[in-house]
């Protein structure tokens, strides 16, 4: 069995937080496939145990009540690992539920029952067939979004490596401000290798730029009150479940000061989380 792949087969009770889970499980680097066709389990099964394609290294399928027993009997000997997760909840709690969204149940879209309470007796007794210990069984009946993320989490991390993610991005403010932005931070204060004439060409990704900027004492002291702050900030965001955090950090033309700290916070924390970085007027920038 190839043991450094894994499926994860998600399913259970209507309403238990199927969507969620495979939204926490993306989160976590699984590809998500949703209602996939059972008569093709096979070939999946065999294109993720012998490809190299680092995308299908760990799926996770969602199914129904309905083709659950299928894709059970399909996974059986699969040369991968295979790890079936079933949600549940209270009866009481999914009639809450359903009435809250106001969506419909999918036994009654398929006329396979009348009522709400009669779907979920149906989808109940047929589940009941198929269940058995070797499951991850999850009840989401009393669970908040943070409490059902953390137990997917330690079922199904992928690695000890952090979910929450950060993207440090540079930005002059010259060209506006980026609107996905978390955090803006303006660094228009810090001294300015623009008016250096033997700096003006280069940008913050080079050397004599980056130490320029960062070695100034107006900028250490800038650092060490704002990495405090963010070393806070952060870790109550991921104790929240947040995924990920956008810092855009702005100078005026976007090539000196904003480059040199991005570069630095991305230097700082991507040992701490997984981190992106992005020096969005790149394609401005003209050195001569």
């Amino acid at each position: 069995m190839t043991k450094d792949k894994k499926i994860v087969l998600v399913s259970g009770m209507s309403g238990a937080g199927k969507s969620t889970a495979t939204r926490f499980l993306e989160d976590m680097g699984y590809r998500v496939i949703d209602n996939y066709p059972v008569q093709l389990v096979s070939f999946l099964v065999d294109m993720i145990a012998t490809t190299i394609e680092p995308r299908y290294q760990y799926v996770a399928l969602s199914t129904t009540a309905q083709d659950f027993p299928d894709f059970v009997q399909a996974l059986k000997g699969a040369d991968v690992q295979v790890i079936t997760v079933f949600l549940d909840a209270n009866d009481s709690v999914l009639l809450s539920r359903y009435k809250s969204t106001r969506r419909l149940h999918p036994l009654l879209l398929s006329n396979a029952a009348n009522t709400l309470e009669e779907a979920i007796a149906v989808e109940r007794q047929m589940f009941a067939r198929n269940i058995n210990s070797t499951f991850v069984t999850i009840d989401t009946s009393t669970l908040t979004e943070k409490e059902f993320r953390k137990k997917m989490e330690t079922y199904f991390a992928i690695s000890d490596t952090p979910t929450f993610t950060l993207s440090f991005i540079s930005f002059g403010y010259k060209f506006g401000v980026p609107m996905d932005a978390d955090l803006m931070i303006d660094v228009r204060f810090l001294p300015n290798p623009y008016w250096e004439e033997d700096l003006k060409k280069f940008t913050g990704n080079d050397d004599n730029v980056y130490h320029y900027v960062i070695d100034k004492p107006e900028t250490q002291e800038f650092l060490e009150r704002f990495i405090n702050f963010t070393d806070y900030a952060f870790a109550e965001y991921e104790k929240e479940g947040k995924n990920h955090f956008t810092v855009a950090i702005g100078c005026t033309g976007g090539q000196h000061r904003s480059v040199a700290i991005a570069n630095y916070l991305y230097d700082y924390y991507k040992t701490k989380y997984h981190c992106y970085k992005e020096h969005r007027e790149e394609k401005e920038w003209i050195n001569e």
